[in-house]
């Protein structure tokens, strides 16, 4: 075939039998987009990347799973179809892209985001729960814990880099950010909620610590009333910002709003994961316009149970999101009207009503706007977006230990114009730990021959007519842990449970107390999870990381 057959995707005239003319207008077009189309495909083999990483959300939360039991407004069970979350953009990418049946995350979000990051379990990455984290004692340096990059100098923020992609982290952080070069991102914006800064805050929307007859107590700042709930500075309505390394920052580091225009929208109306995608977009175009492959981790905080400054006596755990409504194919989201001060607010029927639900309805608009942008840019064949979560729903499988409640959260592939053979349901085992070596075979990066990862790339097992693959998932509380294959499932608590078949509600599977009544290919996968534990048991004997990892891989 031709240099123009290539190019330009259609079976020329030889060149020797063309006019004269016609030889001359073939070498204009050449001359004029042979460059376009050399980028268009030298971004097809560099898809861009948009992986968002919600909050506490468990795969039953998400309707394409089925199940029949979901959260109420307080995190319990319920099977209320108005409180059952309706995304209909999600719906259609998980049968067009795939969606995997059993995702398996930790059980709680920092170590989540340490395994997801660095491809690794806690046996190195020591993230082993959320205030459970190795320190570091080598020679004269003292580190009181451990940060995810000083035990894993490689992360899926390095991967991008290394593979030519520019990078962007924005959303919920949790990793101590000082500098976003250390976890391989160009530029980061922070919602910080759990104040790991504690801003000069910009927003009345935070809690302040005072002490009162003798015991601690937390304050609304907007009202200086006492309240009951873990310190917090808002990442929904009225969000608290910070700008790392930020194209609009004065420094390496600023607090956002800070520019005039920011300064003149920011209030009570000003919602948290609006402020992201905007962001987010904003980098989007920059990079399309200078035409280089962009990877986005959107760490949206959609999910997490909140503090509800807006409605303190709400009967949910999830606070109100803007309203939405879908017609014709699109979504249609209300501008919030909220007015009042000081803690007494209307919203003057701008807002949904609260409710895990609603947040999962908010990440599908947001799913929807992603798809709009990439299409208005003409780059939804190339890019591959991806959804997931860090564990499961508050309430439910947040830090918990039985079963699976804990680790499963849901994972949705959306790859149009990438080659993709599956489509809809995948009935596998995903780890987090398998994102690391999946982007890096998305993105044509090698990963070190001597660099351990615990994670596989599931990439292959999509763009193949491959029809299995990890036999096995790992996932940890603390000291505890878990592990299934496709028969059997060990839980935290050391109770083995039979999963050969999925319930209605994704939990209620049947515990295993006589082996003698489930089949030897039961009690052979028993044998071969139970020699893999030891692996990864360190706990005890390396809870802390012995020296610096070699960070040269990066450099």
């Amino acid at each position: 075939m031709s240099f123009y057959d290539v190019f330009l995707g259609i079976r020329l005239t030889p060149l020797d039998s063309m006019t004269q003319h016609t030889r001359r207008l073939v070498f204009v077009l050449a001359l004029v987009l042979g460059p376009v189309l050399l980028t268009g495909l030298a971004r097809a083999e560099k898809p861009n990347v948009i992986l968002i990483f919600s909050d506490d959300i468990s795969a039953r939360e998400i309707p394409i799973y089925g199940s029949t039991v979901w959260s109420d407004l307080r995190g319990g069970d319920t099977r209320d179809p108005a409180l059952r979350a309706r995304t209909p953009v999600m719906d259609r990418i998980a049968e067009q892209g795939v969606w995997i049946t059993t995702p398996w995350s930790a059980t709680i979000c920092m170590p989540s985001r340490a395994t997801l990051m660095s491809g690794r379990f806690p046996s190195i990455h020591k993230w082993w729960h959320n205030r459970d984290i190795g320190g570091l004692s080598s020679g004269d340096l003292e580190v009181p814990r451990v940060l995810v990059h000083h035990s894993s100098p490689l992360l899926i923020g390095h991967v991008a880099q290394q593979a030519g992609y520019a990078s962007m982290w924005c959303g919920k952080i949790q990793m101590l950010v000082k500098d976003a070069q250390n976890y391989g991102f160009d530029e980061v914006v922070d919602t910080p909620g759990q104040y790991q800064r504690w801003p000069a805050a910009k927003t009345d929307f935070y809690h302040q610590e005072r002490q009162r007859d003798g015991e601690r107590v937390l304050l609304n700042a907007d009202t200086g009333e006492v309240v009951d709930t873990y310190k917090q500075l808002s990442w929904l309505w009225y969000p608290a910002a910070s700008l790392i390394r930020h194209p609009t920052a004065s420094g390496p580091y600023e607090q956002w709003p800070n520019t005039p225009e920011a300064e003149a929208s920011y209030g009570v109306n000003t919602y948290g994961p609006d402020v992201e995608l905007d962001f987010i977009f904003d980098f989007i175009e920059r990079q399309h316009e200078a035409g280089k492959p962009f990877f986005v981790y959107h760490t949206s905080h959609l999910g997490h149970d909140a503090f509800n400054w807006l409605d303190p006596d709400s009967p949910s755990k999830w606070p109100h999101t803007p309203k939405l409504t879908w017609h014709d194919d699109h979504y249609h989201r209300t501008e919030p009207n909220i007015t009042g001060d000081d803690g007494a607010y209307e919203f003057n029927g701008t807002l949904a009503g609260p409710g895990m639900h609603r947040h999962v309805e908010y990440l599908d608009y947001q799913v929807w706007r992603y798809l709009q942008k990439l299409k208005e840019l003409g780059i939804e064949n190339d890019t591959v977006l991806i959804f997931t979560s860090d564990n499961g729903t508050s309430g439910f499988g947040k830090g918990m230990r039985d079963r699976q409640k804990g680790p499963h959260v849901p994972l949705i592939v959306y790859a149009p114009g990438q080659s993709m053979t599956k489509t809809g349901e995948q009935d596998i085992l995903v780890s987090l730990a398998d994102f690391l070596p999946t982007l890096a075979d998305v993105m044509g990066y090698e990963l070190p021959g001597d660099y351990e990862v615990h994670g596989e790339s599931f990439w292959p097992y999509l763009t193949t007519d491959a029809e299995a693959f990890r036999p096995w998932v790992y996932s940890w509380w603390k000291d505890h842990q878990f592990i299934r294959g496709d028969l059997v499932l060990r839980d935290a608590r050391g109770a083995w449970w039979d999963v050969s078949e999925t319930p209605d509600d994704l939990d209620g599977y049947p515990r295993i107390e006589d082996w003698s009544q489930v089949s030897e290919a039961h009690r052979r996968e028993r044998d071969a999870l139970e020699a893999i534990l030891p692996r990864f048991d360190l706990y005890d004997s390396e809870h802390d990381l012995p020296e610096l990892a070699d960070r040269s891989v990066v450099e």
